[in-house]
């Protein structure tokens, strides 16, 4: 089936527009490893086969060896933002700008593995996705009927979560960091790509973020777990992108890098540093990320 047919169709258009928008591609071919080309692919990892054959650990010492940080904290959210960011942005920002809830699956969620001991771009090879009763593809043989919006987020959160769970215990038991950091990446992840399309777009980011506060609530109910929630962050009063937000678990990127400092959506830094930097970059748009 080409993805042009499928109802998943919609989530890349909608993103088509945006300054930052990490999809992964998207190969429907049924459970088989994709055909399509990879620069430099030495191997293709199913999610689920991934884990069963223990190579996450040994994947996971590659990368770092190669390419580091050296301190295991901020290892381990490089190491999950090298197979989550983009399945979390298609899932996160599908739902916010389409209302279709991307289905993920550790079926059919593949990382392709390179000779220089890094991961290529996710690959999603299957095109389900979950759409409200009055959706135009409700009737499409891709989708899943959700009975309402909050079983929308169920439904999106069930999978998100069967999905990445096996790599997040696999991580957690080869390097000994908390399940509530692991999974607060990943909530943390979501929540901030709702609030990327809103802000770009000139949305309301409050309305975003209670979005994704709502599908963040379905993603603790279904198994993540996590200390503490992000915040949003005014910082520009009458600004169109004068929000920004902290995240409620830190990536312990300083301590990979002291002389980087907290990130500027580090629950640790101070919010009036905060704030000043975030004034920084509306006076400067070119100091901004």
């Amino acid at each position: 089936m080409a993805v042009s047919e499928a109802p998943l169709q919609a989530v890349v258009d909608a993103c088509a527009p945006l300054k930052f928008a990490p999809l992964p591609d998207i190969w429907v071919c049924g459970v088989e490893a994709p055909r399509r080309p990879h620069p430099g692919t030495e191997h293709w990892y199913r999610t689920d086969l991934m884990v069963a054959e223990g190579a996450v650990g040994t994947l996971f010492d590659q990368v770092t060896a190669h390419h580091g940080p050296p301190h295991k904290l901020p290892a381990a959210t490089h190491f999950l933002r090298a197979l989550l960011r983009e399945p979390i942005f298609m899932v996160s920002a599908g739902l916010y700008l389409t209302g279709r809830a991307p289905l993920l699956d550790e079926r059919h969620l593949w990382f392709p593995w390179r000779s220089n001991a890094s991961f290529g771009t996710p690959t999603v090879t299957s095109a389900r996705v979950a759409v409200l009763p009055d959706d135009p593809a409700a009737g499409h043989p891709d989708t899943v009927v959700a009975a309402d919006p909050d079983d929308l987020d169920r439904i999106a959160a069930e999978h998100l979560v069967g999905a990445f769970a096996p790599i997040i215990d696999a991580v957690h038991a080869h390097t000994r960091v908390g399940l509530r950091t692991l999974w607060g990446w990943v909530l943390d992840t979501l929540h901030f790509y709702m609030l990327n399309p809103a802000r770009f777009l000139g949305r309301d980011a409050a309305e975003a973020w209670a979005r994704a506060d709502r599908l963040g609530d379905a993603l603790v109910l279904a198994g993540a777990v996590t200390r503490k929630r992000p915040r949003l962050f005014p910082f520009c009063e009458g600004h169109p992108r004068g929000t920004w937000a902290v995240r409620g678990t830190c990536c312990f990127e300083y301590k990979g890098d002291p002389e980087h400092g907290y990130c500027t959506t580090c629950p640790l830094k101070d919010d009036a540093d905060r704030r000043s930097e975030l004034r920084e970059w509306i006076r400067n748009p070119a100091l901004a990320p």
